[in-house]
């Protein structure tokens, strides 16, 4: 199993590493992520004295939706289902998400930057567009009068502090033990909640978005969630793995983060190279 786990972490981080790559260069492309756009400024982890006190396995799941709230931004690599991408994700102060698919054949790209979104940045965009690589539109305009993130429920899947808050809200976790992944030594907590559960516990989102992410995380029916999250000395998410099984299928996601509160920033692309497309809220990179 643990053998399992350092090819499952070291092919990610393959993935992640070309994925990445493949993100700069070409009017197709959006900026570098190393660019300025998005704050850069890196923010303090936690040290050893700020932890809290407490180090049962809840008590170490609340230090960790601590350190994830403080280091606001890092680089993931994901699987959905069947879709997987690498990328950049902020999910404080503002949502900003960078990624590329990691499906064969595809090159198209998404950038999110709080209520506008971005889509294309590959030539058969620019085909379509007539020369434009990209497709900008914003989130609808919701129920309470504000705009809504576009790509909202892959974002929530994707956010660490989110899952960290279901982690919290759950009963009973356990710690399954010490780990390597990448030749890190990790910790292994695991918990049990159900896609209900772990929606409500999200009541910083709106009952849009928490009804979108119960809806998300039970593919095929799935009831019962297995919560499985590593984390490192800091008390930091390094990867997340959500598992269910349902009578007409079951989730299997994997999220990997690194490089926590970095030098990381997400750049809009060039107004001329855009072509604006009205609103749109609903994901095609999402389930």
């Amino acid at each position: 199993m643990a053998a399992r786990r350092r090819m499952t972490a070291g092919v990610a981080a393959v993935l992640l590493a070309g994925l990445l790559a493949g993100c700069g260069g070409g009017p197709a492309q959006p900026p570098d992520p190393s660019a300025s756009g998005t704050p850069s400024s890196a923010s303090p982890s936690p040290s050893d004295a700020d932890k809290p006190t407490d180090r049962s396995p809840h008590g170490v799941l609340l230090s960790a939706q601590l350190a994830m709230q403080t280091a606001r931004r890092a680089k993931i690599t994901y699987r959905l289902g069947a879709d997987s991408a690498a990328g950049l994700l902020f999910w404080q102060p503002k949502t900003a998400l960078q990624i590329k698919r990691g499906t064969p054949g595809t090159a198209e790209q998404l950038i999110v930057m709080d209520t506008t979104a971005y889509q294309g940045g590959d030539d058969a965009t620019a085909a379509r567009l007539g020369g434009r690589h990209w497709e900008k539109f914003g989130g609808a305009t919701g129920a309470d009068g504000h705009k809504e993130v576009p790509y909202a429920g892959l974002v929530d899947e994707l956010n660490p502090v989110v899952a960290l808050t279901a982690a919290v809200a759950a009963a009973d976790p356990v710690l399954l033990g010490e780990e390597k992944i990448d030749d890190n030594t990790l910790q292994h907590y695991q918990v049990s909640t159900t896609a209900e559960r772990y929606a409500a516990a999200q009541t910083q989102l709106s009952e849009s978005r928490r009804a979108g992410l119960r809806t998300a995380l039970a593919p095929g029916g799935a009831t019962v969630l297995t919560l499985d999250l590593w984390l490192n000395d800091k008390d930091q998410l390094v990867q997340l793995r959500r598992t269910g099984t349902g009578p007409e299928g079951g989730a299997d996601d994997l999220v990997q983060y690194s490089d926590f509160g970095g030098a990381l920033s997400v750049q809009a692309p060039a107004e001329a190279d855009t072509s604006d497309t009205g609103t749109r809220s609903t994901s095609p990179l999402a389930r």
